[in-house]
């Protein structure tokens, strides 16, 4: 049996999301992360994307635990559906735990959730996890530096280098710098921002922001950004108490997680400033401070809801002031420009940021990403978290710090990576797809039901309908045609007709030639109306073919 380390990435490489990792050695495994992402647009109906976690049900009796670096969907999001079949105990701080407590409450999972400190070191089998504080978008982010028999892998979660941070809880550099010290065999680390230069503004840069713009308002306020960045909501909170507002939450995850956050001690407001969004018509608007959901334009955001005149408790006016306070996540940009340019057709006044300085972001960008490696001087480095350009980038980076080419590694999800105490390579590949949700369906949407979809979608559907006698083979009813997103009927009457006048004569050609097969025919009328539509009309519907025998 190898004696080496696998580290095996099941998401989260060659793309932004669906963070999730195994570390295997002998028999024991233990997994960092279990993130989701959102659907690309030709994932039509899909809601989520989880990561193929096969390889973790084949050897679910050698997952010991998960280890989770913090709250974000991303990171937390695939848990209720992974650890329904691959069910081990989780570690992760305080409100990471109380995230994904909220979350499983949905699914009725029984979890074992253990809270942790930072510094405190968790044994599992040959396996020594640490965490280690560092700064984030959301309180109680961690690094982790994974001691194992082979050497360590330290893996530094979503980072940034923030000294002055809203919960006042700094990264710990000198632990990190310790570590380092006493030799770190394989970095993982953090690319998101990799392409940006320099360092990346504090948290604290936005409470100034807000106090500006707050000051400069008569009307409303409404401000949207994550629900999970519980450090940008309590700065909304800070900059609403100072200008005696009274703020009302709007969305579920704001709600939930506000509520969460509150329960624990990160979010702190005055007694009388937090409100029911039912009472905010209470008072003037110059008093009110509504922070919600929708800062990505998510189609049932409360943003988005505001913007269609579809929210039941807020109608916007052109007194109304709305600060999107943060950057689209990659393949948003769409979505929330539509967002904007709805909220400005009804003349409300919109700042966002390419405005005004109101986000930052949580990710380290280059120069912090250089003080990392500085820090770790890790043997080998892979760098994860972040698409193909994203990782290509920080390898470059590794290398314009010393790093030798050959111990940098540029790796796709699904590579089975083995450490040991002299070498670190591939040594094998998983099969590793995309698995979507959709409803309460997990996995039953492929590439064939998204090839379908899609073409619905562009062409629309024909349905062709034929009542036969089940003695004699007589044609009782039909041939008639039922169209849905092909051709609007009522203007179209010639098109339908012609295409009704060939579909009559196809089937009684095929009854001349006695093919009474029902395969024959439904793939002859298919293959016949697919071309006569391409030659008429240049499109092509998906056509479908319902024989009923009577």
């Amino acid at each position: 049996m190898s004696k080496g380390l696998k580290i095996i990435p099941l998401g989260g490489l060659q793309e932004i999301g669906k963070n999730i990792t195994a570390f295997e050695y002998e028999d024991e495994i233990i997994v960092v992360d279990c993130g989701m992402t959102f659907p690309g647009d030709e994932m039509l109906g899909v809601d989520i994307v989880i990561p193929d976690v096969s390889y973790l049900v084949e050897n679910a009796n050698k997952v010991k635990a998960f280890f989770i670096t913090h709250g974000h969907e991303d990171h937390i999001g695939a848990i209720p559906y992974v650890l329904n079949r691959v069910n081990a105990p989780i570690y992760s701080l305080k409100l990471t735990n109380a995230l994904i407590k909220n979350k499983i409450k949905e699914f009725s999972l029984d979890l074992e959730l253990n809270d942790v400190n930072y510094g405190d070191v968790i044994t599992v089998g040959p396996f020594k996890v640490e965490f280690i504080a560092i700064t984030h978008s959301i309180p109680d982010a961690a690094s982790l530096a994974i001691h194992t028999p082979v050497g360590t892998v330290f893996h530094t979660g979503d980072f940034k280098i923030d000294f002055t941070p809203i919960d006042g809880v700094k990264p710990d550099l000198s632990r990190i710098a310790e570590i380092g010290q006493k030799g770190v065999a394989l970095l993982l680390a953090d690319s998101t921002n990799v392409e940006r230069s320099g360092f990346n503004e504090s948290e604290a840069t936005i409470g100034e922001t807000l106090n500006e713009l707050f000051q400069d308002v008569d009307g409303r306020i409404l401000v949207a950004t994550f629900a999970s960045n519980v450090h940008r909501v309590q700065q909304i909170i800070n900059a609403a108490e100072k200008h005696d507002r009274f703020v009302a939450l709007s969305g579920r995850s704001m709600l939930n997680v506000a509520n969460t956050a509150m329960e624990l001690g990160y979010l702190h407001c005055k007694e009388k400033t937090l409100v029911d969004i039912n009472q905010i018509h209470q008072y003037p608007p110059e008093k009110v401070c509504l922070i919600m959901t929708g800062s990505q334009g998510e189609p049932m955001s409360a943003l988005t809801r505001i913007a269609n005149d579809e929210h039941r408790k807020i109608k916007l006016t052109n007194k109304d002031t709305i600060i999107i306070s943060a950057n689209p996540i990659p393949g948003n940009e769409k979505a929330i420009t539509g967002v904007i340019n709805k909220l400005m057709e009804k003349d409300a006044n919109v700042i966002y940021s390419a405005l005004a300085p109101v986000h930052v972001s949580g990710h380290a960008c280059a120069e912090e990403l250089k003080i990392m490696h500085s820090l770790v001087k890790p043997k080998y480095f892979m760098p994860v978290h972040g698409e193909v350009k994203h990782q290509k980038t920080h390898a470059k980076l590794a290398e314009d710090l010393g790093m030798n080419s050959k111990n940098i590694f540029v790796q796709e999800n699904g590579d089975v990576m083995e450490l040991t105490k002299r070498s670190f390579k591939k040594i094998d590949h998983i099969d590793n797809e995309d698995v979507l949700v959709d409803g309460l369906g997990v996995g039953d949407v492929g590439n064939v039901v998204l090839r379908d979809r899609k073409h619905l979608s562009e062409d629309g559907l024909i349905v062709v309908t034929l009542t036969m006698s089940a003695d004699d083979g007589r044609i009782l009813a039909g041939p008639d045609i039922i169209s849905r997103g092909f051709v609007y009927v009522k203007e179209n009457e010639d098109i339908m007709e012609s295409l009704l006048q060939k579909l009559r004569q196809i089937v009684n050609t095929l009854r001349e030639k006695g093919i009474d097969d029902w395969n024959t025919m439904k793939t002859t009328i298919r293959d016949e109306l697919r071309r006569f539509l391409l030659d008429k009309i240049g499109r092509n519907p998906m056509i479908l073919t319902i024989f009923t025998e009577v």
